[in-house]
């Protein structure tokens, strides 16, 4: 028995596609009378047709990526696209830079491990590009951590 004209009733009643709508096969004779659109919504709110669910695409591998990412996995040299100072300009791991490099030169200087005198010398070294890191700086100061 035919049934398509319930189907397309159905579907447009649910908004979903023909092949999605099921008939309860034990009430296939019932529905095949129903005509209008009003019989076809009796059988879908009493659960002679219904509709199938659609298939989604599981979003598991990718949680599971995003997690690896915010470990800070999976940023190899495969993955890393522009030139080398495009992830992180030349501006900025200056600006980086000389700023742990300060910040550590006041450290020295509130612990009275270094004169007034090398703190300013230190400073405008600092400004002048001399120092590497903060253990290059404390290794040029003969200052042990």
């Amino acid at each position: 028995m035919k049934l398509m004209t319930q189907k397309r009733l159905a579907s447009e009643i649910l908004g979903k596609g023909i092949k999605k709508i099921r008939i309860d096969p034990a009430q296939v004779e019932e529905v095949s009378k129903a005509i209008t659109r009003d019989d076809v919504r009796h059988f879908i709110f009493t659960g002679a047709i219904i509709a199938n669910k659609d298939k989604g695409n599981s979003r598991g591998r990718l949680h599971a990526k995003d997690a690896q990412k915010a470990k800070g996995r999976r940023k190899g040299h495969g993955k890393r696209t522009g030139h080398k100072n495009a992830r992180t300009p030349k501006r900025e791991k200056w600006i980086n830079k000389v700023r742990a490099l300060r910040d550590e030169l006041k450290k020295l200087q509130a612990e009275k491990k270094i004169s007034e005198a090398d703190y300013r010398k230190t400073y405008r070294r600092i400004k002048g590009n001399l120092y590497n890191s903060r253990r290059h700086m404390r290794e040029q100061l003969n200052i042990k951590q």
